[in-house]
């Protein structure tokens, strides 16, 4: 429930109503929050830390008889002198008061009493506002509506909490709630830090742990545009967050253990394994797109570590609310009181004013953490960037709920990063996809040497047969002083056959997007063909446009071992083919593998080995991904998969979610439902007249072509 579904008037235009008016809008709203309520409602109190709703109208009407009346109307006297013990809340300097954790025993004076005590308060504020007010006045008055306005809140959180205790699950308020929209995934917007400014200024209402406005150093950061769904909060659980000791804090895992949690206050599941939650309108089903709520700050510090993030401070949660136009970011306020990781304390400059009015705040500057924002029960006008709440870790009933931050740890990866923009297009798409070229980082390369090895991976040895076998006649086509140009060489294994072959090859020109592969492909090289001039290229080949510099102005010759053509589509093949041949000019010469259509039974175990090792290399992408952008993938919740896909002639390789799970990449999040896959390689078995009608199109001909034996492989000599 919102505050605008109360029937109640208008605040928005507080600071220009006089102060009388101000004064009955916010006293009549109390009254309707109670409205709905029985006198047993009224008087119940469900936990010590909750007070009832009709202490809630006495002790703030007790605020006015006491700080603004006695001091200031003349000939005013107390109501009930009584009263003074019995709501009194925490001023010590005022008097001694009746225990909070036992507030529920006062079933005297009943809730139609404390409806005369406020009348008769409300009468005699009436007389007071009517007159000349001093400046110590308004301040007091500003003060007193702001507290009420704090206990109208605590009354919509005091009795969600004591109707939760109930087995009928009564409803506060009635109707269901509607179903949010899906907000969709995070978007993490960047914030330069630096010396910023932080708290209220001088000018209109702040309560006093707001002040002074002070500097801060914050250093680059990014924050969430939005709060941590239901949704997001179920994948947390499903993938055992309440049982996992490394994600807590030492005195959050004791706490949770201690009181048994196992997911946000209110919740439950059902028989059918659903989530059901307690709201203000009655138990019904956990809305997965609503912000999620009633976590501690202890759940909300567990939840941010399993994505890889943290909690922001409260100088960051300000300096991004108060940015130009705060740039995109949602739910600020209205939703949910958002955890921050900074203890609650005061700040440089901060003294407690005199008397009793200077216990409000400071006096509670211990053991309690900062929250800012403001939640669906917080009063209308009430919440500002300013704003300082705060509350034990381990409470659980307010509204609470989690935005994420992290270090700019990015910032490195900038827009137009090719890596980034490729992983977030691909995996912004559905189905969700990753190009295969970002296999091969140096453990890729390594995992890939491994599979080259293995039984059930035919493709090497026979076209390392092929290879042997048809080297001199490649070799007698290699013009002498020609320079070979190999596409995505990784560890130039095949390389070797064609330079033994060839010795007439003065430049190896290796182009690969792994620098780490280039490099210790080149120092071996140099090491065993001390005349060859190595001249490698740090590259997507894919997106290559001149030869590497040690091979210009050289007769060229391409290589493309392999069967690497097969991880691209026939139409994207026909565009590499199409590059490759600017790429090496006029009169050049590409020799290319390419594996050959064959039997299931044959392909899929090569591609999904006994020994996992295919699967390491599928799932290395993703520590690629984390280490190069910052991405929160865990591997090992991903299955690896591979399929043969007959109707488009291709081995495709996939990672399979096994859980609903959220993943963070640079300013992104991705949402993974159990099951859902990303498509991370194809490889095309072109039968040899489908290919070399793909090599025509890209304007090359086709000057020879070798087929070995079971199982089939093929090697092409193209001619520009």
């Amino acid at each position: 429930m919102t505050p605008d579904d109360l029937p109640v008037l208008d605040l928005a235009d507080v600071e220009a109503a006089a102060a009388l008016e101000r004064y009955r809008r916010v006293r009549r709203r109390t009254e309707t929050l109670a409205a709905p309520l029985s006198p047993e409602d009224q008087a119940a109190q469900s936990m010590p830390d909750a007070s009832p709703t009709k202490w809630h109208r006495a002790h703030t009407t007790w605020f006015f008889e006491t700080f603004l009346l006695a001091p200031f109307l003349p000939g005013y006297a107390a109501y009930d002198p009584d009263y003074g013990y019995l709501f009194n809340s925490y001023y010590e300097s005022v008097g001694p008061r009746q225990p909070r954790p036992q507030r529920g025993l006062l079933t005297r004076p009943s809730a139609q009493a404390i409806g005369a005590y406020r009348a008769h308060v409300d009468a005699a504020m009436e007389r007071l506002l009517d007159g000349p007010l001093t400046e110590e006045i308004r301040e007091r008055l500003d003060l007193g509506l702001a507290h009420e306005e704090q206990h109208q809140e605590l009354i919509l959180m005091d009795i969600l909490h004591l109707f939760a205790q109930s087995p009928l699950s009564p409803a506060y308020h009635a109707g269901g709630q509607a179903r949010r929209a899906d907000p969709g995934p995070q978007r993490f917007h960047r914030y330069a830090g630096g010396l910023v400014e932080i708290g209220a200024d001088k000018t209109g209402f702040a309560f006093d742990n707001e002040r002074p406005r002070h500097r801060v150093y914050v250093a680059p950061f990014r924050l969430s545009d939005r709060l941590v769904t239901n949704g997001e909060w179920i994948a947390f659980i499903e993938a055992g967050g309440y049982q996992r000791v490394d994600l807590w804090l030492s005195e959050g895992w004791s706490t949770a253990q201690a009181e048994g949690w196992i997911a946000p206050a209110y919740w439950r599941q059902e028989d059918d394994g659903t989530w059901t939650t307690m709201t203000l309108r009655g138990r019904g089903p956990v809305d997965v797109a609503a912000p999620v709520l009633h976590v501690s700050y202890y759940e909300a510090a567990a939840f941010a570590a399993w994505t890889g993030r943290r909690l922001p401070t409260e100088a960051e949660w300000e300096a991004a609310a108060t940015a130009s136009g705060d740039m995109g970011l949602r739910q600020l306020y209205g939703s949910a009181w958002q955890w921050t990781s900074s203890a609650y304390t005061a700040y440089p400059g901060f003294k407690p004013g005199a008397g009793a009015l200077g216990e409000y705040n400071g006096k509670f500057m211990v053991n309690q953490m900062v929250l800012r924002g403001g939640c669906e029960a917080t009063p209308p006008a009430h919440s500002r960037a300013t704003y300082r709440n705060f509350f034990h870790p381990d409470r659980r009933w307010m509204f609470a709920g989690v935005r994420l931050a992290d270090d700019d740890r990015l910032a490195e990866v900038t827009p137009g990063n090719p890596f980034l923009d490729e992983v977030i297009g691909g995996l912004s798409a559905t189905p969700k996809t990753l190009p295969a070229k970002y296999f091969y980082d140096a453990e890729g390369s390594r995992l890939f040497e491994q599979i080259c090895a293995l039984p059930e991976y035919y493709l090497t040895r026979t076209e390392t047969a092929l290879l042997r076998e048809i080297a001199p006649e490649i070799a007698a086509r290699i013009p002498d002083g020609a320079a070979l140009v190999e596409f995505g060489s990784g560890a130039s294994t095949k390389t070797r056959i064609l330079l033994d072959a060839a010795p007439q090859v003065s430049v190896y020109a290796p182009i690969d997007i792994s620098p780490t592969a280039l490099d210790e492909a080149a120092a071996s090289l140099r090491a065993d063909y001390p005349d060859l001039i190595v001249a490698p290229l740090v590259e997507d080949f894919t997106q290559a446009l001149t030869p590497p510099e040690g091979a210009r102005g050289r007769p060229l010759v391409g290589f493309f071992p392999g069967s690497t053509i097969g991880n691209f589509a026939p139409d994207e093949a026909e565009a590499l083919l199409r590059q490759a041949r600017a790429l090496l000019g006029e009169d050049a010469m590409f020799v290319v593998g390419a594996d050959v259509a064959k039997d299931p039974a044959v392909l899929i175990p090569a591609y999904d080995d006994a020994q996992g090792v295919t699967a390491a290399f599928n799932r290395n992408v993703l520590v690629h991904i984390n280490r190069e952008l910052g991405g929160t993938f865990d591997p090992a919740a991903f299955a690896h998969r591979a399929v043969w896909n007959a109707a488009e002639s291709r081995i495709e390789m996939h990672l399979e979610s096994i859980r609903d799970q959220i993943v963070m990449v640079g300013d992104h999040g991705f949402r993974f439902a159990a099951g859902e896959t990303i498509h991370t390689e194809n490889s095309y078995k072109y039968r040899p007249e489908a290919f070399e009608a793909i090599a025509r199109r890209a304007g090359w001909t086709v000057t020879r072509r070798w087929v070995s034996a079971d199982p089939t492989f093929a090697v092409y000599i193209l001619a520009a």
